[in-house]
């Protein structure tokens, strides 16, 4: 298997940038939801999946007429590979929002902070990518913070797992194949679409639908609305995973848990004892390390170049 030729060194910067909003703006999307919680989650997967397709398709035909989806269908691996990895984020989705509404917070949390791990060992047993000394200490404290994490949740966390690896796989699958991250976007939610809308269509005929009565102004707005908070952050996912090392992706994504967890603490007053903080420290010290490691590399070898 053949991997792509390294980026540029301000393509990587930027690639670290904006993965890194992506993971912000995730890590801060909850409140979002919490706002739609009157509606039951298979609905609100389903309006996700509707309205973000609907934007991401607009956008590309606008902007480029079927040339994306031309461009994609003249790859003979990339049509088949989209089609896995909708399927992955799909049910990424499905268990995340199933998991919130059935009071699940914590194991969601949890799955997130596993999740970059996962993407860790992908990067390293897939792609063959190779990590420094300070860079596995780093993953180190990581993997120690969330095994204190997890036996601290008392339970096997089979919805956990679930969220890191089909994640996971999702970012593994679109560093595979060379696509437009947003072209990407648009066959992945093509796939999604038609399932999703007669799901919908369905559920309005009197099977607990109630987007057109029922749910109000503001909740429909706010399910419309949700298509950019879908498609956004998976843009900028898709844009940025192509562009630097797929390690240092699955380090940046605690970023998303973290923030999770303070809103878990300070704006959902959830408890926050004494074992999760000895487990947050360590995430977030592997973090910092790996962080600063990149830093280090980066400022040397532009120092070497002057």
């Amino acid at each position: 298997m053949s991997l792509p030729a390294p980026h540029s060194l301000q393509e990587q910067r930027r690639g670290f940038a904006i993965t890194a909003f992506t993971f912000t703006l995730w890590g801060l999307v909850p409140v979002y939801w919490h706002l739609l919680r009157a509606i039951p989650s298979q609905q609100i997967i389903a309006h996700r999946i509707i309205w973000s397709t609907v934007l991401v398709v607009a956008w590309l035909l606008l902007s480029n007429g079927l040339g994306w989806w031309k461009a994609i269908a003249a790859q003979p691996r990339a049509l088949p590979t989209l089609a896995l990895s909708s399927v992955a984020i799909a049910f990424n989705w499905g268990l995340y929002i199933w998991a919130i509404n059935a009071g699940h917070v914590i194991e969601t949390s949890l799955g997130y902070f596993i999740n970059p791990l996962v993407s860790v060992v992908l990067g390293v047993v897939v792609l063959k990518e190779r990590l420094r000394r300070l860079q596995w200490l780093a993953v180190g404290c990581a993997a120690l913070g969330v095994a204190w994490l997890t036996v601290d949740a008392g339970t096997p966390p089979w919805i956990a797992l679930g969220l890191a690896c089909s994640f996971g796989l999702y970012g593994l699958l679109r560093k595979m194949i060379s696509v437009d991250p947003v072209a990407g976007l648009g066959v992945e939610s093509l796939y999604l679409f038609l399932p999703a809308i007669g799901f919908a269509l369905w559920s309005e005929n009197g099977h607990g639908g109630g987007f057109f009565s029922g749910w109000g102004w503001r909740n429909d707005a706010l399910l419309i609305f949700g298509g950019a908070v879908t498609a956004l952050p998976l843009i900028g996912f898709a844009y940025g995973v192509k562009r630097i090392p797929l390690s240092l992706v699955g380090i940046l994504q605690y970023i998303a848990p973290s923030l999770g967890l303070l809103l878990g603490v300070f704006f959902f007053r959830e408890p926050f004892d004494t074992a999760k903080a000895v487990g947050f420290a360590a995430i977030w010290t592997g973090l910092l390390l790996f962080i600063g490691d990149g830093v280090w590399r980066s400022r040397a070898g532009g120092a070497l170049k002057r």
